[in-house]
C-alpha cells in the first residue's frame, strides 16, 4: 500500500493492530531475519576520507551479523547482563555500528556525542551506572580519547576500555605516520583494551540466550553541546517500531541510503540503521565527521554517484551549505531526501529542488519518542514548512494547558504538540523519574515541549519551542517569525531569534545570523530589512549580531542555549558597566534545575551594588569563584571556540 495521505495511514492501521504485527521481539531476533534474507547483499559501507575514490569498507549482512554476535558476546564476558551499560563515545565508524547493536543485543547501549566536556560524559556515565565504554585510541587531531580517559577517571564504575583503532582505515604512506603522531591518552582506573583484538577472540554465533521478550535496550542522551544532558529510555519495541516505518513506507533491500549524521544520535541510529535492518538496505557512512568531515559536503554528490545513492538523509543546514556548491555528478539514482531536525526555509527548498531535481521530505522526531512521529508522505502533497501527517499507530492531540487543566485544540489552533506512539515509553521515559513527572497528557502522550497546530488536511506544523517563545512585557513573540524574515535575506545562510534579558520587559527580541560563504552585508542593513519583513513592531529584534558560524547540535540545529548565553554575557556586563561597577559575567552556564545560571566575578565591587544591578533582571545569577576576570568571558559575540575533535 503506498502511503500518500491521512486516509492511507488510516487504512495501514485498519490492517490489524500493532501488537498483531509480526515483528521479533528482540534486535537480534530482526537482524537475524534480515541476515537470512539479504545474506549476500551490503548491509554498511564506511570511509575515513571523502574522497569518490577512497578506501571504503563495506559489510554484507551475514558479516554485519557475524560481527554483532561477536561484540554482544565479548560485552557479555565483561558482565554486562540486560540491565547493565555498555557506553560508546565514537565517530561514525564501523564499529560505532558493532558497540550500538552489540550493545544492544547484550545489555543497554549508551551512545554519547564526542563533542561534549569530559564533566558532562561523566555525569552520563554516572547516571546510568556504565560499566563498559567503547572509543578512540589515541589519534591525531583529535581528543576524544583524552576527553574519554577524564571522564572515566570521575566515573569510579567503568572497569573496562574498549578502544578504537580509525588508524586500520588508512592505506600506506598515512598508516606509517600515524603511530608517531599519536597524543596521550592520559591515565584512569579502567582496564584499557583493543577492540578488534578482543573481538576475534569471540564465536560468530550468540552464545547466550536471547529472551524473546521487551525491554529497555538503549539510553539516549538530549541536548545539544552545552548543560547537563537529560537520559531517555528505549525499549526493543520502539526501536523496531522505527525501522517498521522504514521497511513499510520506504526502503528495500535494493536502496542505498547516504547517511552523514552522527551514531550518536536517534535520527541516524533508529530512523536510518534501524530501517535498514528491518528493510535490508544499504547505508552509507562518510568519514567520522558525517557532514561536518573534511571534504564532505565538496564531494558529497560525487559520493551519491559512486554508491548509488537512492535516499539522501539531511538536515536544512547541510542542505544551505550543500547549495552553495555546484551539483558536478551523476545522481540521476538518487529519488528523496528526508529532512529533519528543523524546519525547512522556503527559498532553501526551492533552490534545492531547482538545483538538484530531488524532492525533500521533511519529517519530525524527538529522542523521547525513540524519533519518529511524522512525515510529509513520500507519494503525496508534501507542504513545505509543515513537518506532515503522524505516521501510522502514531497518534497526535494538540493541547492548552489552562487555568482549569489542559484543553485539546480544534484544528488550526496552537497548542503543545503531544504524541502517543508505539515509540513513547509511557511514565518512564526519562532515567531521572523526577523529570517524568507532568510529561504526559492523559497518562500516554508525551508532551514534546514543541508549540504546533494541526491543519484540516491533518498536516502538522511546528510553531516553535514552548520554551523557546520570547516573552516581551506578557506579550508571546514566536522567534520563527523573525528567523524567517532574516533567512529571506540572500546573504544570510542561518538565523537564531531568541530573548534577552531585559530589565523593564523582561525579555526583548534579540537575533544572530550566520551569513552565506562570501556574502557582505552590514547589521543595520539587516535590521532595515528586518523592519520590512517583520510585520509586530514587537518582535522586531532590540539587538542584531553577525557571528562567523552559529553554534548547532550534531545534526545541524541552531542550538539556541549558546546564544542565550551571548546575550546573557553582554546584557549583564552593559549593565554592570553602566552602573559604574568593575564586576563582570565570567561565564554562563547551564544547571539541570536552575536553567542558564551567570557567574560573576566581583572585581572588587561592592557586593550590594552588583545584587541592586542585577536584581532587575529574571536570569539568575551566581557568584564566581574563578577571580578577576581577564578578557572577555566566555560567550561573548565572536567566533564559537572549537576543540580539535572527531565528532
Amino acid at each position: 500500500m503506498r502511503f500518500a495521505s491521512l486516509q492511507d495511514r488510516d487504512a495501514i492501521e485498519a490492517e490489524k493492530s500493532w501488537a498483531d504485527r509480526s515483528l521479533p521481539a528482540t534486535l537480534y531476533g530482526q537482524i537475524a531475519r534480515t541476515a537470512k534474507a539479504f545474506p549476500d547483499r551490503p548491509a554498511i559501507s564506511y570511509q575515513l576520507l571523502s574522497g569518490p575514490k577512497d578506501r571504503a569498507e563495506t559489510l554484507t549482512w551475514s558479516q554485519l551479523l557475524a560481527q554483532i554476535s561477536q561484540a554482544a558476546n565479548l560485552f557479555r564476558s565483561l558482565g554486562i547482563g540486560e540491565t547493565d551499560v555498555v557506553a560508546y563515545v565514537l565517530p561514525n565508524c564501523t564499529e560505532a555500528v558493532l558497540a550500538l547493536l552489540g550493545g544492544a543485543v547484550a545489555g543497554i547501549v549508551l551512545p554519547i556525542n564526542p563533542l561534549l566536556e569530559p564533566e558532562q560524559i561523566a555525569a552520563i556515565l554516572r547516571e546510568t551506572d556504565a560499566s563498559v565504554v567503547v572509543t578512540l585510541k589515541p589519534f591525531p587531531k583529535t581528543d576524544v580519547a583524552q576527553k574519554v580517559a577524564e571522564a572515566c577517571r570521575h566515573a569510579p564504575h567503568v572497569h573496562t576500555v574498549l578502544e578504537v583503532d580509525l588508524n586500520r582505515y588508512l592505506t600506506a604512506p598515512r598508516r606509517w605516520i600515524v603511530p608517531f603522531l599519536r597524543p596521550g591518552r592520559g591515565a584512569s582506573h579502567a582496564d584499557t583494551r583493543c577492540f578488534r583484538t578482543e573481538l576475534a577472540r569471540q564465536p560468530d554465533r550468540l552464545s547466550f540466550d536471547d529472551p524473546q521478550r521487551d525491554r529497555v535496550a538503549a539510553y539516549f542522551h538530549t541536548g545539544g553541546t552545552t548543560g547537563m544532558p537529560k537520559v531517555a529510555r528505549h525499549l526493543y519495541s520502539g526501536m523496531l517500531y522505527n525501522g517498521w516505518l522504514g521497511d513499510r513506507l520506504l526502503f528495500s533491500e535494493q536502496d542505498n541510503i547516504m547517511c552523514p549524521l552522527p551514531l550518536f544520535h536517534v535520527f541516524a541510529v533508529h530512523v536510518i540503521v534501524m530501517a535498514a535492518i528491518c528493510s535490508g538496505a544499504h547505508v552509507v557512512f562518510p568519514t567520522p565527521q558525517g557532514y561536518r568531515g573534511a571534504g564532505v559536503f565538496d564531494n558529497f554528490w560525487k559520493l551519491c554517484e559512486r554508491w548509488r545513492i537512492s535516499f539522501i538523509i539531511t538536515v536544512p543546514t547541510a542542505v544551505s551549505a550543500l547549495m552553495q556548491r555546484p551539483v558536478d555528478a551523476d545522481i540521476s539514482s538518487v529519488r528523496l531526501a528526508f529532512s529533519g531536525s528543523a524546519p525547512m526555509p522556503m527559498e532553501l527548498f526551492k533552490r534545492f529542488e531547482s538545483a538538484c531535481g530531488i524532492t525533500i521530505c521533511e519529517g519530525y522526531g524527538l529522542t523521547e519518542a525513540t524519533c519518529l512521529v511524522s512525515v510529509n508522505p513520500p507519494e503525496g502533497v508534501k507542504k513545505v514548512g509543515s513537518i506532515g501527517i503522524p505516521l501510522p499507530y502514531t497518534h497526535v492531540r494538540i493541547v492548552q494547558q489552562t487555568d482549569v487543566g489542559p484543553r485539546e485544540c480544534p484544528r488550526g489552533e496552537i497548542g503543545e504538540i503531544c504524541v502517543a506512539s508505539p515509540g513513547v515509553y509511557a511514565g518512564s521515559t526519562y532515567t531521572e523519574q523526577d523529570r517524568n513527572h507532568a510529561l504526559f497528557h492523559e497518562g500516554i502522550y508525551l508532551r514534546t515541549g514543541d508549540l504546533g497546530r494541526m491543519d484540516d488536511d491533518g498536516y502538522l506544523w511546528i510553531t516553535g519551542r514552548a520554551k523557546d517563545v520570547i516573552i516581551r512585557g506578557g506579550h508571546n513573540i514566536d522567534p520563527a517569525e523573525i528567523e524567517d524574515a532574516l533567512l529571506a535575506h540572500p546573504a544570510v545562510a542561518f538565523a537564531g531569534a531568541i530573548g534577552q534579558p531585559d530589565s523593564h520587559a523582561g525579555e526583548l527580541p534579540c537575533a544572530f545570523v550566520e551569513l552565506c560563504a562570501g556574502a557582505e552585508v552590514t547589521p543595520e542593513e539587516l535590521m532595515a530589512h528586518a523592519r520590512v519583513h517583520i510585520h509586530e513592531r514587537a518582535a522586531l529584534p532590540k539587538h542584531l549580531a553577525i557571528l562567523p558560524e552559529l553554534p548547532k547540535t550534531a545534526v545541524g540545529k541552531v542550538f539556541k542555549p549558546a546564544l542565550r548565553m551571548l546575550a546573557i554575557t553582554r546584557v549583564y556586563d552593559a549593565a554592570l558597566g553602566a552602573a559604574g561597577l568593575s564586576a563582570r559575567v565570567v561565564d554562563v552556564r547551564d544547571d539541570r534545575r536552575r536553567g542558564l545560571i551567570a557567574r560573576i566575578a566581583r572585581n572588587g565591587s561592592d557586593a550590594d551594588h552588583v545584587r541592586h544591578c542585577l536584581g532587575a533582571f529574571t536570569c539568575a545569577w551566581d557568584w564566581s569563584d574563578d577571580g578577576p576576570v581577564a578578557g572577555p568571558a566566555v560567550g561573548r559575540e565572536k567566533r564559537p571556540e572549537k576543540r580539535p575533535g572527531v565528532n
